[in-house]
């Protein structure tokens, strides 16, 4: 074990990353981490918990509205963007620190550098202060994933969802390019904090792979909330001009913004790893390719995370680091599923869900018996908007279980991830049915819903 200079090498200071580096030294481990950017990759930095802010930010709108009909009168409310941002940059920077920590603790050697793979137990970090050489006996690419932005004329002139965080200034005109979460979310927050919001996507409906009842349901709240959300639309060509970007759709008309956001998808963040030079196996869009064990075609270089495009969320790459760790220094017995992992979309109103998608369902078990409700929510019986809350449960009709549960509403991530230990131990409907529920609340509807509905 000593000939090498460290037991693990860990290439990439996000979620997954950061976790195995600190669970492998806590196991008496030399680790070491080498990340260019700052701790805690996309999820701290640029996404899960900025986004999330933000969000919070865009449903004061929402609130002030319906205050008044609680019987508060409130002055006409209005953003202070740059107070926004600076609060969220503290936020971020206080997280940064912790993770700092949480690595140093430990006794990990963090390394503020470019590496790239030089050979299967080796290692080359570009830092401020040259180019320094290191070996180890495992190597762990966990380099997460990075917006991917098509071609065509101006395209120079979009951002990503990187840059949306620091926008400078706020803009009041904001095109949104994609279908997916990411496009989803920044169309929501966007508009809820003030904006003019048109979201652009090229197919039939938004959220592909969400259950098609959720998909249609959040794109009807989407535009009763103010977003004009046009599907089979999308961009030809985009001109700057002295009025802001003018974007050329494809059916000929035109729209102006001042800012245009790509969210059309992530791609695998392996560029300059050195993957190639040392014969680590990829697939689709660069993808490491990794066994069940997260080992890649090199025996000695592992991979998780986003980087092997499997399921994109952070507590699964969190999961990954664990049974990697405990697979390369601890017992092996260690284990993680891919099914059942509750996920959830911070649109304005939320999405949750965890389990099958209806078609999903039909096609692995073949018979199923649904059940839909849809409500206004108690506070907007006094508050006064058009919002509306959906909840579905997809049950295989031969076992009875629970297979799917999805929901759009407030809070759904909260409901939906007790519901999901649930789902996770196999929870049939008549436990649902003999369960009591919390009233008033929405989540009761899941164990209150008795009659199926029409297929």
């Amino acid at each position: 074990m000593h000939d090498h200079s460290f037991d693990l090498f860990v290439i990439g200071g996000g979620s997954g990353g950061v976790r195995a580096a600190r669970m492998a030294a806590q196991r008496g481990a030399r680790v070491a981490l080498a990340e260019a950017a700052a701790l805690g990759g996309t999820c701290v930095n640029v996404g899960c918990i900025p986004k999330k802010l933000y969000s919070y930010a865009a449903h004061f709108a929402q609130d002030f509205h319906d205050a008044a009909g609680f019987g508060w009168d409130l002055q006409p409310p209005r953003l202070d963007w740059a107070r926004l941002k600076a609060n969220r940059a503290e936020e971020i920077s206080r997280l940064n620190g912790v993770y700092l920590r949480l690595l140093a603790e430990p006794g990990v050697r963090i390394l503020r550098g470019w590496a790239r793979l030089t050979g299967p137990h080796a290692v080359e970090v570009r830092t401020g202060s040259g180019t320094h050489q290191f070996t180890a006996r495992h190597i762990l690419v966990a380099t997460g994933g990075t917006p991917d932005v098509p071609t065509f004329p101006g395209c120079e002139h979009v951002v990503t969802s990187d840059s949306m965080f620091d926008l400078d200034p706020f803009p009041r005109r904001l095109l949104v390019v994609g279908g997916g979460y990411i496009a989803c979310e920044f169309a929501s927050i966007f508009n809820g904090l003030g904006a003019r919001v048109t979201q652009l996507y090229r197919g039939e409906q938004v959220l592909r792979g969400f259950d098609d009842d959720i998909r249609a349901f959040l794109a009807a709240q989407t535009r009763k909330h103010g977003v004009d959300l046009r599907t089979h639309s999308d961009v030809r060509a985009i001109e700057k001009t002295a009025d802001g970007l003018r974007a050329e759709l494809l059916d000929g008309s035109t729209l102006m913004a001042d800012t245009v956001l790509y969210a059309t998808g992530r791609v695998p963040n392996v560029d300059g790893l050195g993957l190639d030079t040392v014969g680590v196996a990829q697939g689709k869009l660069g993808a490491i390719v990794v066994d069940e064990h997260y080992r890649s075609s090199v025996p000695s270089i592992h991979a998780l995370g986003d980087v092997t495009a499997r399921l994109q969320l952070t507590p699964v790459a969190l999961g990954e680091a664990m049974v990697l760790v405990d697979h390369l220094f601890g017992t092996g017995q260690r284990r993680l599923g891919y099914d059942y992992v509750p996920t959830a979309v911070f649109t304005h109103p939320n999405i949750a869900t965890v389990g099958f998608t209806e078609s999903q369902a039909r096609e692995t078990f073949g018979a199923v018996t649904l059940f839909r409700s849809e409500f206004k929510p108690l506070k907007q019986t006094l508050g006064g908007s058009p919002e509306r809350t959906f909840m579905k449960l997809v049950v295989d009709t031969a076992s009875d279980r629970v297979v799917g549960l999805h929901m759009v509403g407030p809070d759904a991530g909260e409901v939906v991830q007790g519901f999901a230990v649930a789902l996770k131990a196999g929870a049939t409907k008549a436990m649902f049915d003999a369960t009591v529920g919390i009233h008033p609340t929405a989540a009761e509807e899941f164990v209150t819903m008795r009659e199926p509905s029409a297929s």
